[in-house]
């Protein structure tokens, strides 16, 4: 939301963005990307969108799952082998968590043949969902991601304490911000296969930053 808001300021376009539903605490309290993207001149409505009442309108559907996405991802692609090349490393693996699974999927479709495997696990739904988000952009599952699972099941936009823990811990040690939406279940995944991840492995770091600041007054909240 954050990004297309930024993206729609710059181009001078209407950017209208459609929820199901907006929290009453936020909208009380704008914070976060909700706040940035409205400062941007974002319309937010709620309810579905009816896209036969539009005209020279570009609809993104949620998660960005659409095939026009494969362009920029073949990009990130080509820059991975570059840089995998750069540093001279002869085995890579990819980790990155999934909303729709778009960048997963044609990270690896773009990499197929190269060794490379991605491996990425449901954020939002199940296996099952994601694997559905797959086939509705690529029916061949030869370029479908390989997905692994957590045996805990997590609630999309559910505060968990370990994900905070390890969202800490991460700061802590690395010194690197990472998204709280995404990325805790994606640490979580990644330290609980480090059996698979024996070869030099590549963490895409999911970006949102702005979206913290709204996830850490949830966590304060809460806990």
């Amino acid at each position: 939301m954050y990004s297309l808001s930024a993206l729609c300021k710059i181009r001078g376009w209407e950017f209208e963005y459609f929820v199901d539903h907006i929290p009453q605490y936020l909208l009380d309290n704008p914070q976060g990307n909700y706040k940035k993207a409205l400062e941007n001149g974002m319309s937010i409505k709620e309810g579905k969108v009816d896209s036969s009442s539009y005209n020279d309108t570009l609809f993104i559907p949620e998660g960005g799952r659409a095939s026009s996405s494969e362009y920029g991802i073949e990009i990130l692609a080509q820059e991975i082998l570059e840089w995998r090349e750069q540093m001279g490393l002869e085995r890579l693996s990819i980790f990155l968590p999934s909303g729709t699974g778009t960048t997963a999927l044609y990270l690896q479709k773009s990499l197929y043949g190269s060794d490379i495997v991605v491996y990425t696990t449901p954020c939002v739904g199940d296996e099952s969902y994601l694997i559905e988000q797959f086939s509705m952009l690529q029916s061949d599952s030869r370029y479908h991601p390989t997905i692994l699972n957590t045996p805990k099941k997590y609630h999309f936009g559910k505060l968990y304490r370990e994900f905070y823990e390890i969202w800490n811990r991460l700061n802590e040690q690395t010194n690197i911000e990472f998204d709280m939406l995404y990325d805790p279940k994606g640490w979580i995944v990644v330290m609980d296969n480090l059996d698979i991840f024996t070869e030099p492995t590549l963490y895409i770091h999911q970006g949102g930053l702005i979206g913290n600041e709204s996830m850490l007054a949830r966590y304060k909240r809460k806990y």
